[in-house]
Protein backbone atom coordinates (compact mmCIF):
# COMPACT_ATOMS: atom_id res chain seq x y z
CA UNK A 1 0.00 0.00 0.00
CA UNK A 2 0.91 3.58 -1.03
CA UNK A 3 0.67 6.25 1.71
CA UNK A 4 1.38 10.30 1.46
CA UNK A 5 2.36 11.84 4.89
CA UNK A 6 1.65 15.48 4.91
CA UNK A 7 3.40 16.24 8.40
CA UNK A 8 5.82 18.99 9.59
CA UNK A 9 6.68 17.82 12.43
CA UNK A 10 9.85 16.10 12.01
CA UNK A 11 9.88 13.39 14.96
CA UNK A 12 6.26 12.25 14.29
CA UNK A 13 6.80 12.38 10.67
CA UNK A 14 9.98 10.00 11.31
CA UNK A 15 8.44 7.52 13.70
CA UNK A 16 4.85 7.01 11.36
CA UNK A 17 7.38 6.45 8.15
CA UNK A 18 9.35 3.75 10.26
CA UNK A 19 5.87 2.23 11.67
CA UNK A 20 4.24 1.98 8.38
CA UNK A 21 7.29 0.72 6.33
CA UNK A 22 7.32 -1.97 8.98
CA UNK A 23 3.77 -2.93 7.88
CA UNK A 24 5.15 -3.53 4.51
CA UNK A 25 3.47 -0.22 3.41
CA UNK A 26 5.40 2.30 0.65
CA UNK A 27 5.45 6.01 2.63
CA UNK A 28 6.19 9.15 0.70
CA UNK A 29 6.61 12.33 3.09
CA UNK A 30 5.93 16.33 2.42
CA UNK A 31 6.48 19.11 5.33
CA UNK A 32 4.32 21.47 3.91
CA UNK A 33 0.77 21.55 2.16
CA UNK A 34 1.89 22.96 -0.80
CA UNK A 35 4.36 19.50 -1.43
CA UNK A 36 1.47 17.68 -0.26
CA UNK A 37 -0.85 18.76 -2.94
CA UNK A 38 1.76 18.26 -5.85
CA UNK A 39 2.54 14.60 -4.62
CA UNK A 40 -1.27 13.76 -3.88
CA UNK A 41 -2.11 15.11 -7.21
CA UNK A 42 0.50 13.68 -9.66
CA UNK A 43 1.11 10.22 -8.14
CA UNK A 44 -1.59 7.57 -7.20
CA UNK A 45 -1.63 6.69 -3.09
CA UNK A 46 -3.89 4.13 -1.30
CA UNK A 47 -3.85 6.98 1.56
CA UNK A 48 -3.34 9.93 2.62
CA UNK A 49 -2.59 11.02 6.46
CA UNK A 50 -2.90 14.85 6.79
CA UNK A 51 -1.89 17.40 9.63
CA UNK A 52 -3.68 20.11 10.36
CA UNK A 53 -0.96 22.61 11.87
CA UNK A 54 0.84 23.11 8.50
CA UNK A 55 3.59 25.59 7.91
CA UNK A 56 1.94 27.16 4.44
CA UNK A 57 -1.64 26.35 4.56
CA UNK A 58 -3.72 24.46 6.97
CA UNK A 59 -4.65 20.86 6.41
CA UNK A 60 -8.60 21.63 6.41
CA UNK A 61 -7.29 23.88 3.27
CA UNK A 62 -4.82 21.11 1.49
CA UNK A 63 -7.99 18.67 2.06
CA UNK A 64 -10.83 20.65 0.38
CA UNK A 65 -8.18 21.63 -2.40
CA UNK A 66 -8.21 17.61 -2.95
CA UNK A 67 -11.62 17.06 -2.66
CA UNK A 68 -12.25 20.30 -5.29
CA UNK A 69 -9.86 18.47 -7.86
CA UNK A 70 -11.87 15.23 -7.42
CA UNK A 71 -9.46 12.87 -5.78
CA UNK A 72 -11.08 10.10 -4.30
CA UNK A 73 -8.09 8.88 -1.74
CA UNK A 74 -9.18 8.11 1.25
CA UNK A 75 -8.09 10.87 4.03
CA UNK A 76 -7.02 10.93 7.65
CA UNK A 77 -6.47 13.89 9.44
CA UNK A 78 -4.11 13.99 12.58
CA UNK A 79 -3.73 16.89 14.68
CA UNK A 80 -3.60 18.09 18.08
CA UNK A 81 -6.48 20.25 17.55
CA UNK A 82 -9.40 17.95 19.32
CA UNK A 83 -11.92 20.35 19.61
CA UNK A 84 -15.46 19.15 18.59
CA UNK A 85 -15.75 21.65 15.74
CA UNK A 86 -12.29 21.46 14.32
CA UNK A 87 -13.58 17.48 13.67
CA UNK A 88 -16.66 18.62 12.27
CA UNK A 89 -14.82 20.86 9.82
CA UNK A 90 -12.73 18.10 9.11
CA UNK A 91 -15.36 15.65 8.39
CA UNK A 92 -17.65 17.94 5.91
CA UNK A 93 -14.38 19.09 4.13
CA UNK A 94 -13.77 16.10 2.77
CA UNK A 95 -11.52 14.11 5.30
CA UNK A 96 -12.97 10.43 6.12
CA UNK A 97 -11.69 9.99 9.59
CA UNK A 98 -9.92 12.86 12.38
CA UNK A 99 -7.52 11.74 14.86
CA UNK A 100 -6.53 13.89 17.47
CA UNK A 101 -2.91 13.64 19.09
CA UNK A 102 -1.50 11.73 21.00
CA UNK A 103 -2.58 8.38 19.32
CA UNK A 104 -1.39 4.92 19.13
CA UNK A 105 -0.16 3.80 16.44
CA UNK A 106 -2.23 0.66 16.81
CA UNK A 107 -5.04 2.85 16.85
CA UNK A 108 -4.31 4.35 13.54
CA UNK A 109 -4.11 1.14 11.73
CA UNK A 110 -7.23 0.29 13.31
CA UNK A 111 -8.79 3.40 11.79
CA UNK A 112 -7.22 2.77 8.35
CA UNK A 113 -8.98 -0.61 8.17
CA UNK A 114 -12.11 1.08 8.98
CA UNK A 115 -12.17 3.80 6.55
CA UNK A 116 -11.26 1.04 4.06
CA UNK A 117 -14.15 -1.28 4.72
CA UNK A 118 -16.22 1.51 4.43
CA UNK A 119 -15.05 2.32 1.14
CA UNK A 120 -15.64 -1.35 0.20
CA UNK A 121 -19.09 -0.44 0.78
CA UNK A 122 -20.31 2.53 -1.22
CA UNK A 123 -23.86 3.74 -1.42
CA UNK A 124 -25.41 3.02 -4.14
CA UNK A 125 -23.41 -0.75 -4.94
CA UNK A 126 -25.04 -3.58 -4.30
CA UNK A 127 -22.27 -6.19 -3.26
CA UNK A 128 -23.92 -9.90 -3.19
CA UNK A 129 -22.64 -12.66 -1.11
CA UNK A 130 -20.97 -14.27 -4.19
CA UNK A 131 -19.17 -11.42 -4.89
CA UNK A 132 -21.40 -10.21 -7.78
CA UNK A 133 -22.07 -6.56 -8.25
CA UNK A 134 -24.80 -4.17 -9.46
CA UNK A 135 -25.40 -0.72 -9.85
CA UNK A 136 -28.54 0.84 -11.22
CA UNK A 137 -28.85 -1.95 -14.66
CA UNK A 138 -25.29 -3.30 -14.54
CA UNK A 139 -24.52 -6.58 -13.29
CA UNK A 140 -21.04 -7.86 -12.85
CA UNK A 141 -20.18 -11.72 -11.91
CA UNK A 142 -16.51 -11.71 -10.85
CA UNK A 143 -17.11 -15.70 -11.16
CA UNK A 144 -17.65 -15.71 -14.72
CA UNK A 145 -16.18 -12.12 -15.20
CA UNK A 146 -18.98 -11.93 -17.50
CA UNK A 147 -21.14 -7.85 -17.29
CA UNK A 148 -24.69 -7.42 -18.33
CA UNK A 149 -26.90 -4.17 -18.66
CA UNK A 150 -30.42 -4.77 -18.64
CA UNK A 151 -30.22 -8.28 -18.85
CA UNK A 152 -28.14 -7.53 -22.39
CA UNK A 153 -24.24 -9.29 -22.61
CA UNK A 154 -22.01 -7.21 -23.36
CA UNK A 155 -18.64 -7.87 -24.54
CA UNK A 156 -15.72 -6.39 -22.54
CA UNK A 157 -11.79 -6.59 -22.54
CA UNK A 158 -9.97 -7.94 -19.44
CA UNK A 159 -8.54 -4.26 -19.10
CA UNK A 160 -12.31 -2.83 -19.68
CA UNK A 161 -13.95 -5.39 -17.21
CA UNK A 162 -10.89 -3.84 -14.96
CA UNK A 163 -11.74 -0.31 -15.31
CA UNK A 164 -15.49 -0.91 -14.92
CA UNK A 165 -15.10 -2.63 -11.85
CA UNK A 166 -12.96 0.08 -10.16
CA UNK A 167 -16.25 2.20 -11.28
CA UNK A 168 -18.46 0.27 -9.92
CA UNK A 169 -16.93 -0.29 -6.55
CA UNK A 170 -17.35 3.69 -5.98
CA UNK A 171 -20.67 5.03 -7.93
CA UNK A 172 -20.94 8.53 -8.00
CA UNK A 173 -17.19 9.34 -6.68
CA UNK A 174 -14.88 10.55 -9.21
CA UNK A 175 -12.15 8.52 -9.97
CA UNK A 176 -8.71 9.91 -11.35
CA UNK A 177 -7.12 8.79 -14.87
CA UNK A 178 -4.02 8.58 -11.92
CA UNK A 179 -6.08 6.09 -9.71
CA UNK A 180 -7.09 4.04 -13.12
CA UNK A 181 -3.54 4.28 -14.34
CA UNK A 182 -2.59 2.88 -11.19
CA UNK A 183 -5.42 0.25 -10.72
CA UNK A 184 -5.71 -1.23 -13.57
CA UNK A 185 -2.19 -1.01 -15.28
CA UNK A 186 -0.27 -1.22 -11.89
CA UNK A 187 2.02 2.11 -12.96
CA UNK A 188 2.14 5.37 -11.88
CA UNK A 189 0.97 8.20 -14.21
CA UNK A 190 2.17 9.07 -17.53
CA UNK A 191 1.47 12.00 -19.29
CA UNK A 192 2.51 10.87 -22.56
CA UNK A 193 0.10 7.86 -22.58
CA UNK A 194 -3.52 8.11 -23.39
CA UNK A 195 -4.36 4.83 -22.80
CA UNK A 196 -6.79 5.39 -19.92
CA UNK A 197 -8.79 7.62 -22.82
CA UNK A 198 -8.84 4.63 -25.34
CA UNK A 199 -10.12 2.20 -22.98
CA UNK A 200 -12.98 5.00 -21.09
CA UNK A 201 -14.11 6.28 -24.84
CA UNK A 202 -14.23 2.17 -26.07
CA UNK A 203 -16.08 1.62 -22.46
CA UNK A 204 -18.66 4.68 -23.12
CA UNK A 205 -19.65 3.13 -26.45
CA UNK A 206 -20.06 -0.23 -25.64
CA UNK A 207 -22.47 0.48 -22.43
CA UNK A 208 -24.26 3.64 -23.91
CA UNK A 209 -24.94 1.63 -27.02
CA UNK A 210 -27.58 -0.35 -24.59
CA UNK A 211 -29.05 2.87 -22.76
CA UNK A 212 -28.70 6.24 -21.14
CA UNK A 213 -24.95 7.20 -20.49
CA UNK A 214 -23.71 6.14 -17.35
CA UNK A 215 -20.03 6.68 -17.42
CA UNK A 216 -19.26 10.63 -16.81
CA UNK A 217 -16.08 11.94 -17.81
CA UNK A 218 -15.10 15.31 -16.09
CA UNK A 219 -12.60 16.86 -18.06
CA UNK A 220 -9.15 17.37 -16.20
CA UNK A 221 -10.62 15.68 -13.20
CA UNK A 222 -11.65 12.10 -14.11
CA UNK A 223 -14.44 9.56 -14.35
CA UNK A 224 -17.61 8.48 -12.44
CA UNK A 225 -20.14 6.04 -12.94
CA UNK A 226 -23.56 7.72 -12.11
CA UNK A 227 -25.62 5.43 -9.67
Amino acid sequence: MKLLIIEDEVELAGALHRGLTQEQCKVTLATDGATGLELATSLAFDFILLDVNLPDMSGFEVCAKLREAGLTTPIIMVTARDEVADRIRGLKGGADDYLPKPFAFEELLARMDAVRRRIDRPAGSSLQPDGSMSVGDLHFDPRTMTLSRGGVPVQLTVKEMGVLRLLMESPGKVISRTEILHSVWGIDDDPLTNIVEVYLSRLRRKLHALGPPVVENLRGFGYRLIA
